[in-house]
């Protein structure tokens, strides 16, 4: 069954599918998509970065970096192209973190898991210190 929704983009009222956007704004973004899309497919043009890519085409950053994220503009393709990674802003061209700050959650992950295995540990130990007595 359809749902009523605003537009993430333009508040407009539409009838949510697929998008989070509505038929105006997805044409919109098209329109920018093609737009980049022609200017990377340019020889001279395939080693542009971001930065160069909105400077010479106009198409905002975060648009950009949805297409990439989508995996509509790809790394393969257009090596320099990339988006920053959500933790500490090094450029990546897939997933939310760069290899950096996943090894870092990696470990501190580990670290959380050893702690609560010894504090299960130490639980256990008091259970077995203590003793019952019952009166009959």
């Amino acid at each position: 069954m359809a749902e009523l929704a605003n537009c993430s983009r333009c508040d407009n009222l539409f009838v949510k599918g697929v998008r989070d956007i509505c038929q105006n704004c997805y044409k919109r973004e098209e329109e920018a998509f093609q737009k980049v899309y022609q200017f990377l497919r340019q020889r001279k043009n395939r080693e542009a970065t971001l930065s160069e890519i909105v400077q010479q085409t106009g198409v905002d950053e975060e648009l950009i970096i949805k297409f990439v994220k989508e995996k509509r503009l790809r790394p393969t393709e257009f090596p320099n192209v990339g988006y920053p990674c959500e933790k500490c802003g090094e450029v990546i061209t897939s997933g939310k973190l760069c290899q950096r700050c996943s090894e870092k959650l990696k470990q501190e992950l580990q670290r959380y898991e050893e702690h609560e295995q010894r504090m299960k540990q130490e639980q256990k130990k008091d259970k077995v210190k203590t003793y019952y007595m019952f009166d009959k």
